[in-house]
C-alpha cells in the first residue's frame, strides 16, 4: 500500500470512515488518527484507565489488519490471502443494539448490551456498575458508576441520567486505537472513537455510535465486531 505524505491541514471529519472488505481488511480513509493504547490496573489489580503508547504517523488511507495473522500488524500484509481467511460479516442488523438489559438506580440508569462485551473490564471495580448503579444515591458510587460506563470501550455499558433522561458519553475525538492490555499479554480490538462510520463489505452501514470495537484477531462471532474472542488466543 501506498503511504500519502503527511500535509499540514486538519483533516476532514466529515470524510473519515471504515470499509470492511471481502475476506480481508478494515480500509480506513480520511486522514483517521490511529494510535495504540493501554489499559491500566489501580494498586488494587483492577482495570481503572487509559494510557496512550503510541501514536502512529498519519496516513490519508491505510488497511488494518482483519485475521489476526499480518506479519506488519496493525497492518494488512496480504496474509488473509494465504491463509484463506473467512471474514464473514455475521452481526447482522445489530437488533441486541434494541433491546439492552435494564439496571435502575436512584439517580442512575444503566442501559447493559451483553453482546458487545470485550471483556475490557473497568466494569468490575468497586463492587460492580450494576450495584453502583443500583447505590447512585451515593455520591461516590454514582461517580464511579458514570467513570466505568464512560471507560467501557464498546459502548456496552451506557448510563444515563434518571431524572433529566440525558444519556451521559464520554467526549471522544475522532480516532482509532489499538487496545492492549499488559497485565494479561491481551490483545484487545481496535477502537473506534467519535461516531467514525462503518461500512460492510457490501455497501450497507451500520449504526453509527460513539464507541465501536472492531475483531482484529479473526476470531469474532459477531464480525465486524468484538465479542471477547482474543481473550481466549
Amino acid at each position: 500500500m501506498t503511504e500519502i505524505p503527511k500535509n499540514n491541514q486538519e483533516p476532514k471529519t466529515d470524510s473519515m470512515k471504515i470499509t470492511v472488505t471481502k475476506n480481508g481488511p478494515y480500509i480506513v480513509t480520511g486522514n483517521v488518527p490511529l494510535q495504540q493504547e493501554e489499559i491500566c490496573n489501580d494498586k488494587e489489580g483492577n482495570c481503572h484507565t487509559w494510557r496512550k503508547v503510541k501514536q502512529f504517523p498519519e496516513q490519508e488511507m491505510y488497511a488494518l489488519c482483519r485475521c489476526g495473522h499480518s506479519q506488519n500488524k496493525p497492518f494488512c500484509d496480504g496474509t488473509h490471502v494465504k491463509i484463506h481467511f473467512n471474514g464473514e460479516e455475521t452481526a447482522g442488523n445489530e437488533s441486541y443494539l434494541l433491546h439492552p438489559r435494564v439496571i435502575s438506580g436512584p439517580e442512575l440508569e444503566l442501559d447493559d448490551f451483553e453482546n458487545l462485551c470485550v471483556h475490557a473490564r473497568f466494569c468490575m471495580r468497586a463492587g460492580g456498575i450494576w450495584n453502583l448503579t443500583k447505590a447512585s444515591d451515593v455520591p461516590k458510587a454514582k461517580s464511579t458508576a458514570i467513570e466505568e460506563s464512560c471507560h467501557c470501550p464498546s459502548g456496552r455499558l451506557v448510563i444515563r441520567d434518571k431524572k433529566t433522561g440525558k444519556i451521559i458519553e464520554p467526549e471522544l475525538e475522532k480516532s482509532i486505537a489499538l487496545i492492549e492490555y499488559p497485565p494479561r499479554g491481551e490483545h484487545g480490538p481496535i477502537w473506534v472513537r467519535g461516531s467514525i462510520p462503518v461500512t460492510s463489505e457490501e455497501g450497507k452501514p451500520y449504526i453509527v455510535r460513539n464507541r465501536v470495537t472492531l475483531c482484529r484477531c479473526g476470531k469474532s462471532g459477531n464480525k465486524p465486531f468484538c465479542d471477547g474472542s482474543h481473550i481466549q488466543s
